[in-house]
């Protein structure tokens, strides 16, 4: 069976820009080591149906798999890196999807 990607979904408030500029200075070089892709980010995201975003940033990446997602989460250096984020924003989730199975 061949690997699934997955996406995150983040959404968060900048609280100290200072602080989460650090956090994003390192963020690529974790991206990369697990393969990943940055898909986009939106600081005013518009719902068309339903409950509205939370204030604050819509950041979607993905990984290759679900494996590479959970090990970049899992990395020592990148949590350590996560602390500027954590100390820079309230953030609201940070959320793992799962991509389909191809159809045929």
């Amino acid at each position: 069976m061949a690997d699934i990607p997955v996406y995150m979904v983040v959404n968060l408030t900048v609280t100290d820009a200072d602080e989460y500029r650090r956090y994003e200075k390192g963020f690529f070089r974790f991206l990369k080591k697990y393969g990943g892709s940055f898909v986009t980010l939106d600081d005013n995201p518009i719902a068309l149906e339903g409950v509205s975003p939370r204030e604050g940033r819509m950041i979607i990446f993905s990984f290759p798999s679900e494996q590479a997602g959970r090990d970049w989460y899992a990395d020592e250096e990148y949590q350590a890196l996560s602390e500027y984020r954590r100390a820079g924003t309230k953030l609201e989730f940070l959320t793992m999807v799962r991509g389909m199975q191809p159809r045929g």
